[in-house]
């Protein structure tokens, strides 16, 4: 390992912390209603979040700031442990059931979300295992084959809770570090389709899956089911218009539109700041890929490479599938935005994990 010798990338902590503080206000604003409603305190859910938020930029700037050397060596006792913790989230009794998944362990309010360590925990052990085996990616069965079963095994545990929007994220952020190591594009052409033929086996074997597929489709076949989410996500992003109807003044948060400070956050940003608003914060998450992209290319460490590349998928794969939901071009799938959305384990854990991304650019070119 060399010396660290650069700063950290500054335009990547102006993009965190930007995004990070538009976030907190959008909390606020989104969660007001119901958190006075739920808990007689209309700051409930921001206090939190602002805490959280605490958390994870102190975690951000200590991983900022050690040998990134150590994750390669703690990567498999790391994916050991969030084996485990899948494994007992699973056990009834121990995990808690929210939002239909068998995906918590905790007491009361406050609690952790195992697939969310899961999705780092792979990106580290991949970036590990594929830097030592990059000569054998050439070969599917030598090279391809074995870091596909931890990962299919790390799905499977997952989509037992069930939780398909966590797992797509983690396959992939996954699956852009398998590409960046040197796997073959027929190779994983190949695996495209047959993840297009499993993804329509769990559809077929969940109905509510299936409710959801077809009220993407019409979301106006069940204006009071199904399609629910979609059309009341609709309904807060058209008024918006240009400029937005004012911080603070969304309509759709008053009980009409599910999740809004989680899942449709950004649906109550489009309809109080606007287009513009809206367009802003995109903007950010663009100039936040861009750089951490930059890292992984410039990078000479094959581990610190594979490893930037990973968190990046995490972030952009995470954005396009909220955004895309939230916007009708995708099913609901329950994702939320990064460093935007109210969540303490996804907010913290990402937060740790650009940090890795921050340690990283201070050793590119």
């Amino acid at each position: 390992m060399i010396k660290t010798r650069n700063a950290p990338d500054i335009w990547m902590i102006a993009a965190t912390l930007g995004i990070l503080a538009i976030g907190v206000v959008m909390v606020y604003s989104a969660s007001a209603v119901a958190a006075f409603h739920d808990y007689g305190d209309k700051f409930y859910y921001v206090k939190r979040q602002t805490l959280f938020a605490a958390i994870g930029v102190a975690a951000m700037f200590a991983t900022m700031n050690v040998d990134y050397g150590r994750l390669r060596r703690w990567a498999p006792a790391g994916l050991i442990i969030c084996f485990a913790l899948l494994l007992i989230v699973l056990i009834p009794g121990i995990g808690v059931v929210r939002g239909g998944a068998r995906s918590w362990l905790g007491i009361g309010s406050f609690g952790i979300q195992p697939s969310e360590f899961m999705k780092l925990a792979m990106i580290l052990y991949l970036a590990r295992f594929l830097s030592e085996r990059q000569q054998l990616m050439v070969s599917f069965t030598r090279g391809l084959l074995p870091p596909l079963a931890i990962l299919g095994t790390a799905f499977g545990l997952i989509m037992l809770q069930p939780d398909l929007g966590t797992g797509a994220v983690m396959i992939g952020a996954s699956l852009l570090v398998i590409y960046v190591a040197g796997a073959k594009v027929k190779h994983l052409a190949g695996l495209g389709l047959l993840g297009i033929a499993g993804l329509v086996g769990l559809i077929a074997a969940a109905p509510y899956r299936l409710q959801r597929i077809t009220a993407f489709l019409d979301p106006w076949q069940d204006p009071l089911g199904a399609g629910y989410q979609s059309i009341q996500s609709l309904y807060a992003i058209g008024p918006g218009g240009l400029v937005g109807l004012g911080l603070g003044m969304s309509r759709q948060k008053y009980n009409y539109l599910p999740e809004p400070q989680t899942d449709f956050i950004f649906s109550i940003l489009a309809e109080e700041l606007g287009f513009i608003g809206g367009t802003l914060l995109l903007l950010l998450f663009l100039l936040l890929i861009w750089r951490g992209l930059r890292t992984a290319m410039t990078i000479t460490d094959p581990f610190g490479s594979f490893l930037a590349a990973g968190i990046v998928g995490i972030i952009a794969t995470q954005v396009l599938m909220n955004v895309g939901v939230v916007i009708g071009l995708l099913p609901v799938t329950g994702i939320t935005l990064p460093l935007v959305s109210y969540g303490g384990s996804s907010l913290t854990l990402l937060l740790t994990a650009l940090g890795i991304l921050l340690n990283l650019s201070r050793y590119s070119r």
